[in-house]
């Protein structure tokens, strides 16, 4: 249900822009979030948005990263500016039902992959 894009290759200091797309109703229920993973490390959190629109961000993206949904297209997006090489990751698309008794979804992974 959810499926993630945008991920690629860039040079530190440079841009990108992931988008995952999900039903709408998601965006009505769930904490809809991006998460990050290196191999070897547990997966981080990078930035969440509640349905309420409220957005929570880690301290090493906050400032840099932005959350959000495009309504339009339904999708949770995250623009990624100033990247560092530690930002480098496999970055996943989460939908959280839990404070509604359900579960946890995930998307594919879509690599990222910053460049010194």
């Amino acid at each position: 249900q959810l499926q993630a894009s945008g991920g690629g290759s860039v040079q530190a200091g440079g841009s990108l822009k992931l988008s995952c797309a999900a039903p709408s109703r998601y965006f009505s229920i769930a904490i809809m979030g991006w998460y990050r993973q290196v191999p070897g490390k547990p997966r981080e959190l990078v930035a969440t948005r509640a349905h309420s629109g409220h957005t929570n961000y880690a301290d090493s993206v906050q400032g840099r990263f932005t959350i959000s949904r495009d309504r339009a297209k339904n999708t949770l997006d995250l623009q990624m500016s100033n990247l560092k090489p530690e930002d480098t990751a496999v970055y996943y698309c989460k939908a959280d039902f839990t404070r509604h008794g359900g579960d946890v979804h995930w998307g594919q992974g879509t690599q990222v992959t910053v460049s010194s």
